[in-house]
């Protein structure tokens, strides 16, 4: 049984930051690409940013990319997303997810084996 928990959402203004944490049970995910995707009301689910297994390649979205960073720390095995300059644009859930035996970053949810919840990220002007 694996296990992904994602914490730190709320409700903040135009332009402030919050940073998210997926926490990871069960498993290692030292070779295990992971990522941030995210829902708003009335669209489909988008790829946010990905991390390899070793921390070394990173991918970022087109809209979040200069005002977002992933990181991640194994020894933890936690997943991280600092979200700066945040836009009401931003608002959705957000959700963490992992690959299963793949270290290499997929930015399509078929790609991805193990979700968390979720958490609410909510930006208001």
């Amino acid at each position: 049984q694996v296990q992904l928990v994602e914490s730190g959402g709320g409700l903040v203004q135009v332009g402030a930051s919050l940073r998210l944490s997926c926490a990871a049970s069960g498993r290692s995910f030292s070779n295990s690409a992971m990522s941030w995707f995210r829902r708003a009301p009335g669209r489909e689910r988008e790829f946010v940013a990905g991390i390899s297994w070793s921390g070394a390649n990173i991918m970022y979205a087109p809209s979040v990319k200069g005002r977002f960073t992933i990181s991640r720390d194994n020894a933890k095995n936690t997943l991280y997303l600092q979200m700066n300059s945040l836009k009401v644009e931003d608002t959705a859930v957000y959700h963490c997810a992992a690959r299963r035996d793949s270290g290499g970053i997929g930015s399509t949810s078929r790609e991805y084996e193990y979700w968390g919840q979720g958490t609410q990220v909510t930006v208001s002007s």
